[in-house]
């Protein structure tokens, strides 16, 4: 992922169409998200997952009539990498926009490739910049975990918006967000550092009384609660193998790249069942991925569409992961049991880059016996 705003300044402002307001305080912003692409071990990380680089690499070079002759935008481009593609693949010009220092880097890479005059790296703001000209495709290694933290397709849509012609292509074109129950070790290693966490506690405000005479024991409640949210309620990364995924995933989100507004996607709402598909097992949580596709346009669409899939994999995993959203007690659950979940997943109010989920889940029996619905909060940090 590349990143799409700035605080040292952008290309051109005097002209050209005006940006909607699509992001929050730069100086915040940038403090909070930005920085964490200007450094190379993290450009590295990513160049390094191999899913996500064949996915790219192919959906060019198996495409190449999209790119040959034709003007690219690049959102985020971090290290140039997909910019360069692009010019490899024949684009006449290419506009490489990337919010922070990384830029530097992102140039060097540029002319060592011998694509300088086709590769204009511009350092500023996607919502700010001014292009000279219209797009015929704007692509993109916009995805966070669970797809939409960052909210990084916020700045894709606005370029989208304001530069991308008519006739013009996304790439990825499409995306989906998945959930799908699981069975997981992670329950009791989670439960085990909470209860040391409070034992820790409980011994401090002891001996804080005993050697210094003073009562903690009112900070007892709110150390519980921040506890709790840390160790119980933040959902964690994970690379899941398939076998840990217990019952049928669904999917809860479709995005068409070339027609999605911000309003669709500031929220995540979705009513679906899966079946247990395992003799027995504990419904330990549920977890979420998603897949992206590059799929063309309907009046263009791609001679080979590919696909890139962050799913459970028994091969090679990606940076992304899985989101997982463990369960605090896991119930016993058998083969054909159904769970009827209610998932909801809104941007956090104090910073729109997480997200806050509520999932609630009620178990069905076969027999048609049914059990207490259960409701669960979470944090996507």
């Amino acid at each position: 992922m590349g990143s799409s705003e700035n605080c040292n300044g952008s290309f051109h402002h005097e002209s050209g169409p005006r940006a909607p307001s699509y992001g929050v305080e730069k100086g915040v912003d940038f403090a909070n998200y930005f920085c964490t692409y200007s450094y190379l071990y993290h450009q590295k990380e990513m160049l390094s997952d191999r899913v996500r680089m064949d996915a790219y690499y192919k959906s060019i070079f198996r495409n190449r009539d999209h790119f040959e002759g034709k003007i690219v935008l690049d959102v985020g481009t971090g290290s140039g990498i997909l910019a360069i593609w692009s010019a490899q693949a024949g684009a006449k010009k290419v506009y490489a926009v990337e919010a922070t220092k990384m830029s530097e880097h992102a140039r060097a890479l540029v002319k060592a490739n011998h694509v300088e005059d086709i590769v204009e790296v511009i350092e500023g703001s996607m919502e700010d910049v001014t292009l000279p000209e219209k797009v015929d495709i704007i692509i993109s290694e916009w995805m966070g975990y669970f797809l939409l933290r960052e909210s990084m397709f916020d700045s894709v849509i606005c370029a989208r918006d304001r530069w991308l012609k008519s006739t013009g292509i996304m790439y990825p074109s499409h995306a989906r967000m998945w959930v799908a129950p699981i069975r997981s070790g992670l329950v009791e290693q989670k439960q085990s550092d909470y209860d040391s966490a409070m034992s820790d506690w409980f011994n401090f405000v002891t001996d804080t009384d005993a050697y210094y005479g003073v009562d903690m024991s009112v900070l007892t409640k709110p150390f519980r609660k921040e506890q709790n949210k840390y160790y119980l309620q933040t959902s964690l990364w994970n690379n899941l193998h398939p076998d840990q995924v217990i019952g049928t995933p669904a999917v809860i989100k479709e995005i068409d790249c070339l027609t999605a507004t911000v309003d669709d996607i500031r929220n995540v709402q979705a009513e679906f069942t899966s079946s247990i598909t395992i003799e027995r097992s504990r419904l330990c949580g549920f977890a979420g991925w998603f897949d992206v596709h590059f799929l063309g346009s309907p009046a263009n669409p791609a001679k080979n569409e590919i696909e890139l899939n962050t799913a459970p994999s028994e091969e090679d995993g990606t940076h992304w992961g899985q989101q997982v959203f463990l369960l605090h007690p896991s119930p016993r659950v058998s083969h054909g049991d159904a769970i009827k979940v209610s998932f909801l997943m809104t941007r956090s109010e104090e910073n729109h880059r997480l997200m806050n989920v509520s999932l609630s889940y009620e178990m069905v029996q076969p027999c048609g016996t049914s059990h207490s619905r259960v409701t669960s909060k979470f944090y996507i940090e």
